[in-house]
């Protein structure tokens, strides 16, 4: 028995062979990771980001201009902060907010 909710199944069948096959030769074109090209870095990029989040919509989660390849940490941590918080959690090298968004950098 799938626990999942219709609306957590549907995202989830966008993430099929076509988006592996997909993922794959993005990756191949954009090998490293835009947020540590920003900090001055070279890391392999392991996943193809969606800059603005999809929630299902077909035209969005295939836009290539949505895309951005980033390493797991990135993603992991700052992508999915600013896309639930609304800002970066990263400090920079002085310990204080990177992004202007974020409530101790005001």
């Amino acid at each position: 028995m799938d626990h999942r909710s219709d609306q957590a199944k549907q995202y989830r069948r966008l993430y099929g062979r076509r988006w592996r096959n997909y993922r794959e030769r993005y990756l191949r074109r954009h090998p490293l990771c835009v947020m540590c090209q920003r900090e001055g870095k070279v890391t392999p990029a392991t996943v193809v980001d969606h800059i603005t989040d999809h929630k299902s919509d077909l035209d969005l989660f295939w836009d290539p201009d949505n895309h951005q390849p980033l390493c797991k940490p990135h993603h992991d941590r700052d992508k999915q902060a600013e896309t639930h918080k609304g800002f970066s959690v990263r400090v920079g090298d002085d310990g204080y907010p990177v992004d202007p968004r974020h409530p101790a950098a005001r």
